[in-house]
């Protein structure tokens, strides 16, 4: 009973000495992977805490726990869009990236260690994976941020390319175990691994969602626990029918995280938490497995191995995956260097252990050192790499509130937090001269520390955010409205937006980039009504005017209350 208090005890004061590290972390740039790990290894058998830890078979359990929970809040933060915008290069370098590093670095470490050839490559398998998580923590960290296609192609690459890595690791082994031949047979593997992995991801993710919106859970707390049993379900189910369990727990993450479910916020929030203390228990574990003094009889080892890896082996992987794709040589170069080892490598390290290869201890200790040397080596330098680059953009300023939707129940709407620059349409703006949608209303503006709140007469200023309250199916009209000037913003839907009387020509030209065939200072009810006889201002009744066309929605009397916008399209012509 006292030995089970004290493992409380000490466990509690490792997370929250690990907690209160991240803020040395942010200051001097350092990933926190590294950070976690040096507090394990301070607490380990031969550092100042002299706790005895080498369980293989239990850390590997807490480690795939871990990564369930890290690769799950990963997908459901990977929107659409990155998806749309960098799935070519990210995938490639989630398979081919994977296959040419391993094979570069398994070369190398068969020649440096001296063995067999497939057991080098075996290594470089077990190192293909990158932890892009650690590389945002450090762009935030400085205040910096990489351009939207640059940030999704990591963000996709980092939650896909740990099932290649996984993949390779397991089919070599069986290779070297004699469970499986050399060949066809991996082929056969990776086909099967992925594909169930992809489906069952769909097919839980879809479930998952389902089962949130029509389930009524009496407590909100219980909505982030089912989506956490989800993510578990995800992972076991793939695993169990000889899939990708980590590739599936991704997708449905993706899936949960594009759908509209209850307590979307709530859920974030509990995930992310849980993420972080997955991350934390499980680098402090690594620490606490490791013996610096195994580390450092593998030094020099590592040290070239870890070299081969940074500065030739993910170079080859990304130049001629990212060259065709159009990236320019600066970003080809910040892509490669963000080839971060995390958790991943050395928890796929324990499986050489626990399936007794001769060679899994040393494969282990060399894959510990070469994680160590890339976090630190990699991470220490990204910002000032991408500055000199010239390709860090300045972070959005964070609002000093938030404003959301609590519900029980699904609700058809969303809180948008819009940043104003000064390129935005709405800069220098009084609301009620932005003519927004119905269906959209301004809740809140936040200025600095202040909190405003909004009437038709406050005018909108660079760097306030403004948080608009809206139907889902007006968003691409509001998204306009706040866009930059000069901006390609995306094809409206093919749809009817419901917009004021008294909105002007000049406003759609100037807020929603739409052309009407009318005097700039006509409002859309004097355009109705000059273009319809007075007994024809009835609801439903429409003009065409060039390639917009309005109608009437809702009248009061002979009042018109709302008008229909919709963007004819060449067939509806």
């Amino acid at each position: 009973m006292f030995a089970v208090d004290g493992v409380i005890v000490a466990g509690a004061i490792l997370v929250l000495f690990a907690v209160v590290s991240s803020k040395l972390s942010a200051r001097v740039g350092l990933p926190l992977l590294v950070v976690f790990i040096a507090i394990g290894m301070l607490a380990g058998s031969e550092g100042i805490g002299r706790i005895a830890f080498e369980n293989y078979p239990l850390a590997h359990g807490i480690g795939t726990v871990a990564l369930v929970l890290i690769l799950f809040d990963g997908g459901l933060r990977t929107s659409v869009g990155a998806l749309q915008l960098a799935w070519k290069p990210a995938f490639g370098l989630a398979t081919i990236g994977v296959l040419i590093t391993a094979g570069v670095t398994g070369l190398a470490a068969a020649f440096v260690l001296g063995l067999p050839l497939l057991h080098g490559v075996l290594l470089g398998a077990i190192v293909g994976s990158t932890d892009a998580a650690a590389v945002f923590s450090v762009l935030r960290s400085k205040g910096t941020r990489l351009s939207p296609r640059l940030g999704a192609t990591l963000e996709v690459e980092s939650g896909s390319n740990d099932p290649m890595a996984v993949f390779l690791t397991v089919g070599l082994l069986s290779v070297l175990l004699g469970e499986r031949p050399l060949g066809v047979g991996l082929i056969g593997l990776f086909l099967l691994q992925m594909s169930v992995g992809v489906a069952a991801g769909l097919v839980v993710g879809y479930l998952g969602g389902e089962a949130n919106r029509r389930i009524n859970l009496e407590s909100a707390g219980l909505y982030p626990v089912m989506m956490a049993a989800v993510a578990f379900f995800a992972y076991g189910l793939a695993a169990s029918i000889g899939g990708s369990g980590f590739l599936s727990v991704y997708v449905a993450g993706i899936v949960l995280g594009n759908r509209t479910v209850v307590f979307k916020r709530g859920i974030l929030l509990f995930q992310d938490g849980m993420a972080w203390l997955a991350q934390i228990v499980m680098f402090t574990m690594l620490g606490l497995l490791s013996f610096p003094s195994r580390l450092i009889e593998v030094a020099p080892q590592g040290l070239a191995i870890a070299a081969v890896l940074i500065f030739v082996a993910r170079p080859l992987a990304v130049a001629p995956l990212l060259f065709p794709l159009g990236y320019r040589g600066r970003e080809i170069m910040l892509v490669a260097w963000v080839g971060l080892r995390g958790a991943v490598p050395i928890i796929l390290a324990l499986y050489p252990l626990l399936l007794g290869l001769p060679e899994g201890r040393l494969m282990f200790n060399v894959v510990f050192f070469v994680v160590l040397v890339s976090a630190t080596l990699q991470g220490w330098t990204l910002p000032r790499v991408a500055e000199r680059l010239g390709l860090q953009q300045v972070a959005e300023p964070e609002p000093p509130v938030t404003l959301e939707i609590s519900s029980l129940r699904g609700v058809e709407g969303d809180i948008v937090d819009y940043i104003v620059n000064n390129r935005s349409k709405a800069s220098g703006r009084a609301i009620r001269e932005m003519s927004l949608p119905d269906g959209a209303v301004v809740a809140m503006v936040a200025r600095g520390s202040e909190i405003i709140p909004p009437r038709g007469s406050t005018r909108i200023f660079p760097g306030d955010h403004v948080f608009v309250v809206l139907r889902p199916e007006v968003r691409g009209f509001v998204d306009r409205a706040f866009a930059g000037r000069g901006e390609v913003a995306e094809p409206l839907p093919a749809m009817e937006f419901p917009l004021s009387p008294r909105t002007r020509v000049e406003d759609l030209v100037e807020f929603y980039g739409i052309a009407v065939d009318a005097a700039a200072d006509s409002t859309l009810e004097e355009l109705m009504r000059s273009r319809l006889e007075g007994g024809a201002l009835v609801v439903g009744a429409a003009v065409r005017l060039g390639a917009v066309r309005l109608s009437i929605r809702e009248m009061s009397g002979s009042v018109i209350e709302r008008i229909g916008l919709q963007v004819m399209t060449e067939e509806d012509a």
